[in-house]
């Protein structure tokens, strides 16, 4: 297999990650009760745009000369760990604030790592990674704000004297 450069090792990782996240918003989603709409329409359009993501990723790794196997093996494993992560958290009894929780820390996740594509690509000067990274970080970063809302939408109505199970 080819070796991967730093810019490529972390365009496979978003891949990975932008894999993983269609998963975890599914398995949010489930978590919600019936009257949550407007918090399940929000995981639906982020699983379209992490979908959107794992395209475009899968093309840019299409442009890296004989690596487009390598990438996508490696974005594999990164999904692979991120999944076992999010089923660690989320560990049967959950609920849907602990998805939501577990969604914050993924977001965040995200956010530094096309943080850290766009700043390698300064310097290996990419077109289509700056394009990728230019479309995919604003995307990223609004997902973190919005999870942050419904995290705390859901917190809002938990009784903070209950005891936690």
């Amino acid at each position: 297999m080819a070796e991967l450069t730093n810019l490529e090792s972390k365009i496979a990782e978003v891949l990975g990650l932008a894999e993983a996240s269609k998963g975890a918003t599914e398995t949010v989603k489930g978590m919600l009760d019936a009257d949550e709409h407007e918090l399940a329409g929000t995981l639906e359009r982020m699983h379209e745009q992490a979908a959107e993501t794992e395209k475009r990723c899968t093309e840019v790794a299409g442009t890296f000369d004989g690596k487009k196997t390598a990438i996508l093996e490696a974005a594999r494993e990164a999904k692979r760990e991120a999944t076992e992560m999010m089923e660690t958290y989320l560990a049967e009894d959950e609920d849907a604030l602990d998805g939501f929780e577990f969604l914050t820390m993924a977001e965040a996740g995200e956010v530094g790592h096309w943080a850290i594509v766009k700043k390698l690509n300064e310097r290996a000067a990419n077109d289509s990674v700056k394009e990728l990274a230019g479309w995919a970080l604003p995307i990223q970063e609004e997902h973190l704000t919005t999870v942050m809302k419904g995290a705390l939408h859901l917190a809002a109505g938990e009784d903070p004297n209950e005891t936690a199970e």
